[in-house]
């Protein structure tokens, strides 16, 4: 037995010690690739030498002698801490992530083929002027230079991930930051599903009925139901569409598409005479972010704020004469075009002018650990062929046809990049206007100040439809009648502008910007209704305004939906019903009850109401749908505010959705309201607890910010993920859109990554700050470190003063060039 013992001692010692030389191993290899910010290189592709001074925060300020030289310099700092997240977005532009994840990613992969984003973009270098070329082949010459070192210091391969996935990396070309323009196009533009989702309710819904679970906005046209464009469809039986998304799927849900804050105030309205500016886009939670805060020494000055590491631009921020900031406009610019097949041949597709063969070209997706497979890519006039797995295109497309999609952001002659360059050139609003000219996709609002002056426009171009196009762009229509199709691009200057306002105040949530009608309507569909509410009353509350009332605003947590949708969802509900014992349905739903009747509708991480509001407003909206559209119940996770307002205000018959159509006694609007109510609460208790007292929104409102490869990897998920209580909610300034799927439909996926303000009255106090932290490296002390500054609403400042920048150093990489 003694000797049992022994053994056994020495196994589970040596399996011990062997574990622990293990973890020490892996965090030896993984801790070569953090980068040496004090270092010295000699590398090929400069003129001059080049500074990168990393304040405490390790933002780098980047000084060269050439607008080139610094462009190389931006290059080299964003592959010393993003060169995985650059090489993992180049590859889902290139649809070649197979060939290092294998199986997973082919749906993926097969998308961005068909969709030919990076052959649009190989064709789009053409289109650049010299000044723009130059930018970003000196940029793809400083991230080259930092692979070379890598490789020749034998940097830990540049990234940990690198000792989990092929460590080969190709050499940066110009291209391949024009490909991931455009797949920001993809992430941002939600049309097509939105084109998609309500044709499919079309299929089930009378007209108005549709219109209340896709309202139009006040000054928009008709609704035109798919049923009317392809009767075929009515008798048709569809599989449900197949939502489990692809590893590294780019495309997220429609209303996850992308959404902003931007709000400019004239030096007449500022506290200190000179024009402020603050803007904070919303995207997906990730971990690193995809922003990354950099300086720029140009020749023309000093540019700061947040890049997209795979970019050589300052995307917003501020120079010591322009701030800039961007929302998504939410422009419809993608139309599915229904395609019929000659059904004597299916190489030929229907057109106007009779039967035309597709477009076609053959290529090859290599995919780890399996044999590969070859693609058909075809093309209509129209666009790219997609197949009916792809945006759930085969819900809505009838036997013997195949949907083809028209796209602005597939233009081979697309100018996009030359915008950024010359808005950090820009030395006053109107040169930021002709600069927002060369802009192609994805659309967004530009909101400019250079300190005297503040504008605002919509930079993108729209497409240029027939006025009697079938559907106005509001859901699929057939590809071979000719009014349906484009008539190319509108100019750009045909975008609105608006510039000095009478009122001293511009502002924008993704909220309806013009009343204009089809074909000048922007959109039919819009990101806001209830955030641009909040951001009046907050704007034209006070006379003048400050860099810290931006801020405020930027931070509100104030839900308006949540003011206007209670009263009216729980009016016959107050303070009614007998007195319950404790532990009772009834007792809970009036403990309920009374919290929400005295809260004031702050979506505060420390708080129940918030939570008791959210579960509510999901549970009810799914008892007022289900029914009427089934399993396409689900494609509708997050509480649509006007939708609830119509039905509860019976806005043109909609509390017909409160009667259940398979149960025999009617129900009403209240009743509803009530078990719905008890159906939220008694999900709230089984996740949560009984006491009412100990539930927190921000325990449900986790902002889940997770490395899109490793985050799922079991305890290594625990060391890439970053998870932090939040406040805020789906329709605050301070947005914190949730997820909506089972079993935490409450967590935070969509934020403010990003927040800048800009005070012209006093630049060098303008502020910023980001979700996560600079480096992508997990062991990094910059990870995370401006993440919990983020979630406490903290900013850092933001600084064009080289003195200061210098003073603060805590690491100056020098490149020299070799000779």
């Amino acid at each position: 037995m003694e000797r049992l013992f022994r053994w056994t001692f020495r196994i589970v010692t040596a399996a011990l010690l062997l574990a622990g030389l293990s973890v020490l191993a892996v965090y030896w290899l993984a801790g070569r690739s953090l980068p040496d910010y004090d270092a010295t290189e000699t590398v090929a592709g400069l003129s001059a030498p080049v500074e990168i001074v990393r304040n405490t925060h390790n933002v780098p300020h980047i000084f060269g002698e050439t607008d080139a030289d610094v462009f190389f310099g931006l290059g080299y700092a964003h592959a010393q801490d993003r060169l995985w997240q650059m090489t993992l977005l180049r590859r889902t532009a290139q649809g070649k992530l197979s060939e290092i994840f294998g199986q997973r990613t082919v749906r993926t992969d097969e998308l961005l083929l068909r969709l030919g984003l990076y052959r649009a973009a190989v064709r789009s270098v053409d289109a650049l002027d010299s000044e723009s070329l130059a930018m970003l082949e000196a940029y793809a010459r400083g991230v080259n230079a930092r692979i070379k070192v890598i490789n020749a210091e034998a940097s830990g391969r540049g990234a940990p991930e690198f000792f989990l996935f092929s460590p080969q990396v190709a050499p940066w070309q110009p291209a391949d930051s024009l490909a991931i323009v455009k797949l920001m196009a993809l992430q941002l533009s939600g049309h097509v599903e939105e084109e998609v989702l309500r044709a499919r309710a079309s299929l089930v819904l009378e007209e108005a009925r549709l219109r209340d679970l896709h309202p139009d906005l006040p000054g928009d046209g008709k609704v035109v139901l798919a049923g009317d464009l392809f009767p075929s469809l009515r008798s048709r039986q569809f599989a449900d569409a197949d939502k489990r998304d692809p590893f590294l799927w780019p495309v997220p849900p429609r209303d996850l598409a992308g959404a902003s804050n931007a709000f400019a105030v004239a030096p007449d309205r500022a506290a200190a005479g000179g024009a402020l500016l603050a803007n904070d886009p919303h995207l997906g939670l990730t971990a690193p972010t995809l922003w990354y805060l950099a300086r720029l020494e140009l020749t023309t000055g000093g540019a700061i704020g947040g890049t997209i590491p795979g970019m050589p631009i300052i995307l917003l921020g501020r120079t010591a004469r322009l701030g800039w900031g961007l929302t998504s406009a939410y422009m419809d610019d993608q139309d599915v075009m229904i395609e019929q097949l000659n059904p004597e041949d299916s190489t030929q597709y229907r057109t106007p002018d009779g039967w035309a063969d597709f477009e076609t070209e053959r290529t090859i997706v290599t995919i780890k650990d399996a044999e590969p497979i070859t693609l058909t890519l075809r093309r209509t006039v129209n666009g790219p062929v997609l197949t009916g797995r792809q945006f759930d295109l085969g819900t809505v497309t009838p036997q013997g046809h195949v949907a083809a999609l028209a796209w602005t952001a597939l233009a081979e002659d697309d100018t996009s990049m030359r915008t950024g360059l010359e808005l950090m050139r820009a030395g006053d609003v109107e040169a930021g206007l002709a600069a927002a000219r060369h802009f192609v996709a994805p659309a967004q609002n530009l909101m400019l100040t250079d300190g005297d002056r503040i504008a605002i426009t919509i930079m993108g171009r729209q497409p240029d439809r027939n006025e009697l196009q079938q559907s106005e762009g509001r859901i699929p229509v057939p590809g071979w009648i000719a009014v349906n199709h484009w008539g190319g691009l509108k100019p750009a200057d045909s975008n609105p502008v608006w510039a000095d306002p009478d009122g001293g105040l511009l502002g924008n949530t993704n909220n309806k910007t013009t009343d204009a009608f089809f074909p000048d309507h922007i959109s039919h569909w819009w990101g806001d209704s209830q955030r641009v509410q909040r951001m009046e009353r907050l704007m034209q509350a006070r006379s003048v305004h400050t860099r810290e009332s931006l801020i405020e605003a930027q931070l509100d947590t104030v839900s308006t939906a949540a003011r206007s949708l209670l009263p009216l969802i729980g009016r016959d509900l107050w303070f009614t019903g007998d007195a319950a014992p404790a532990g009772t349905p009834e007792r809970r739903r009036q403990v309920a009850l009374e919290l929400l009747a005295a809260w004031n509708g702050e979506m505060s991480e420390h708080l129940p109401e918030p939570l008791i509001y959210a579960a509510w407003m999901r549970s009810l909206q799914q008892r007022l749908i289900r029914d009427d559209l089934g399993p396409l119940a689900a494609e509708y996770p997050r509480m649509e505010p006007l939708f609830v307002e119509r039905v509860f205000r019976d806005i043109g018959g909609a509390s017909a959705w409160c009667d259940v159509i398979q149960s025999t006694q009617p129900e009403t609007c209240t009743d509803i309201a009530r078990q719905s109510l008890d159906d939220a609460l008694q999900f709230l208790e089984d996740t949560y607890g009984a006491r009412v007292e100990t539930w927190r929104w921000g325990d449900a409102h986790q902002a889940r910010s997770d490395h899109t490869v490793l985050g799922d990897i079991p305890i290594l998920g625990l060391v890439v993920n970053i998870r932090q209580s939040t406040s805020g909610g789906d329709h605050t300034l301070q947005r914190g859109r949730t997820g909506g799927a089972l079993p935490a439909p409450f967590l935070n996926v969509h934020a403010a990554t990003y927040r800048g303000v800009y005070d012209f009255a006093d630049p060098e106090s303008s502020v910023f700050i980001t979700s996560t932290g600079q480096s992508g490296h997990p062991l990094s002390k910059h990870y995370d470190d401006l993440g919990e500054l983020w979630r406490r609403g903290e900013y850092i400042p933001m600084t064009l003063d080289p003195e200061l920048a210098r003073a603060g150093a805590v690491g100056v990489t020098v490149l020299n060039p070799a000779r």
